[in-house]
């Protein structure tokens, strides 16, 4: 049994994590702002706003955990806080991160050589710059830097903590039905179910995708195992492109889709890319972690991603 806190765990696979700690045997502590219901019986809840690190050290008083896992840090500024905050406090922190870290639209990097999965060292934190000095308490701002606000907390972390740090770079996440509240499944089910055309990239590049049970596994793995720290990737195996997780949903709803190049410069659904989105997924395997296939659980998301049928009136 460890000490366990989770920073945010109120949705999504964050709530899964909760879950399944619990039913590991863990002492689970949820951080958040109480604004969703309230964790599981047995779960401490301290409700606190984790950006008022005076409030922050307040709620937690003389506590300390084996390991942190920060499921809503989006900033280098809430990376600095988290820092000073959880220094004597925990031993290993692990922080929920993404595939965006790697988006070449969002990053000066140099252009991949060629087609092929990227690994984590594509992105090392240890050597990115931070700007704490940037607004990064606006929301607007943040929401359209979320990429790099990511890779800034890592290199916050990476260099600043005194304890063993795990970013979980995470694949795009689908599965959990009404659950999976980014509404990207949903954008494919509704244009299929109103007859709408889907626009499309001229030349559609593969991507990856985790389901949101898979990558709960892998974050209460990564908490509780030992070992290792820095990046990992995290995703199913298998490249998919749009055209494939579209058809996956039509297949479910028994309808045809119909696709449309889109001009340049239009906007396209999620998941329609013009430039290969990848990552490898070799080093959490090498150290003990085994992923599923997308293929084969991607059919019962977008089975679920489906709206409930509804009763005729009597």
């Amino acid at each position: 049994m460890q000490r366990i806190c989770v920073i945010g765990g109120s949705r999504y696979f964050g709530k899964l994590l909760v879950q399944r700690l619990c039913a590991a045997g863990h002492q689970v502590t949820v951080v958040n702002r109480g604004s969703a219901p309230p964790p599981p019986p047995g779960v401490e809840h301290l409700v606190v706003d984790r950006d008022d690190e005076a409030a922050l050290l307040a709620a937690l008083g003389t506590r300390t955990f084996d390991v942190v896992v920060d499921q809503v840090c989006y900033t280098p500024v809430q990376a600095e806080i988290a820092v000073r905050v959880f220094s004597a406090r925990t031993r290993r922190y692990v922080m929920t991160s993404t595939i965006e870290v790697y988006d070449p639209a969002t990053t000066a990097l140099p252009a991949l050589t060629r087609e092929a999965p990227v690994p984590e060292e594509r992105v090392d934190p240890a050597v990115w710059t931070v700007r704490t000095d940037l607004p990064w308490h606006d929301g607007a701002y943040r929401e359209a830097h979320y990429a790099e606000g990511k890779r800034q907390a890592e290199a916050v972390f990476t260099r600043g903590a005194p304890f063993g740090f795990v970013s979980v770079r995470s694949a795009h996440v689908l599965g959990g039905g009404a659950r999976e509240f980014t509404g990207r499944l949903a954008y494919y089910t509704e244009r299929l179910a109103r007859g709408l055309e889907i626009p499309v990239h001229a030349r559609e590049m593969p991507t990856v995708f985790i389901h949101y049970e898979e990558v709960a596994g892998l974050l209460l793995w990564a908490a509780t195992a030992t070992g290792f720290t820095g990046p990992l990737n995290a995703c199913s195996d298998g490249l998919l492109d749009v055209r494939d997780v579209t058809g996956a949903v039509a297949a479910q709803c028994g309808r045809q889709p119909v696709y449309r190049t889109a001009a340049a410069g239009e906007p396209v659904g999620p998941f329609s890319f013009d430039r290969y989105y990848a990552m490898s997924n070799d080093r959490a395997k090498a150290l003990g972690f085994v992923f599923s296939r997308t293929a084969d659980w991607l059919p019962g998301a977008a089975a679920a991603s489906l709206p409930a049928p509804t009763t005729p009136a009597a």
